[in-house]
């Protein structure tokens, strides 16, 4: 029965998918409400996502250099730090934290609309939800994650820079010059590709928990639960097969 009710699952995400894709090009368009929930989605969401990066950054540098100091790893510490963050823990650590954030939000957001008849008001007065409500959160996760995983990588590379020049006296010109030639053009393509699959996991599931929300405010909370434990377990798994994918296509 439950490998049933995957499958209807994953068969359900598709075809909303399917939906917003063509309600995001089909005129007209919903630029108002794009910006706006780029705003809220997006711009709101930097500052958790800053303080997060910018700290891996700097736990990083100091595992680095004191879990190998006989090697003289410090002087490499730039190269360590850009390439663990732009490849791997820049897109991870943003979409969990960001994606937890903003994904229980539309659950909680769309699902009170649904158990309280407002989806239900809207088709019969021929407004289609999906390019209302869907649509529009699709295109700014999609603009806004991999914004948010470059700038979150920028500041974890600066916090292993303050560590590196402040605390472990390597002068700030090497830890720069490492990374300069160490960090390729595949570890950009690497991080930023896998932020818009995480993007596009993000938004997908947290409307379509919402959409499907059953049972009244119990219902909304069970639903927003379900999409963080959802979220963090199909950005996990997703990561490893992105992983191995850019590995063949990209390095």
């Amino acid at each position: 029965m439950r490998a049933r009710d995957f499958v209807t699952r994953t068969g359900e995400i598709a075809l909303l998918s399917g939906r917003a894709f063509a309600a995001m090009a089909a005129r007209p368009l919903e630029t108002r409400l794009w910006f706006a929930q780029m705003e809220q989605l997006g711009v709101r969401s930097l500052g958790v996502a800053g303080i997060a990066t910018t700290f891996t950054g700097m736990v990083l540098a100091l595992q680095t250099a004191y879990s190998l100091p006989s090697l003289g790893v410090k002087y490499y510490i730039g190269s360590v730090v850009a390439k663990s963050l732009v490849r791997e823990l820049g897109p991870v650590l943003t979409a969990l934290i960001v994606g937890g954030r903003i994904g229980s939000g539309m659950t909680a957001e769309i699902g009170t609309m649904t158990v309280t008849e407002q989806i239900d008001a809207m088709r019969s007065m021929a407004v289609d939800p999906v390019k209302k409500l869907v649509a529009p959160k699709l295109a700014a996760v999609l603009v806004m994650l991999p914004s948010l995983t470059v700038i979150g990588c920028g500041l974890g590379i600066l916090g292993g820079l303050l560590v590196a020049v402040f605390q472990l006296h390597v002068s700030a010109s090497v830890y720069l010059n490492n990374i300069v030639q160490n960090l390729t053009l595949a570890d950009v393509v690497s991080g930023v590709g896998k932020s818009f699959v995480f993007a596009y996991i993000i938004a997908i599931i947290g409307c379509y928990n919402g959409l499907h929300t059953e049972g009244g405010a119990d219902g909304v909370g069970r639903a927003t639960t379900d999409t963080v434990v959802t979220l963090a377990i199909t950005i996990m798994i997703s990561d490893y097969f992105l992983t191995k994918l850019f590995i063949l296509v990209v390095s």
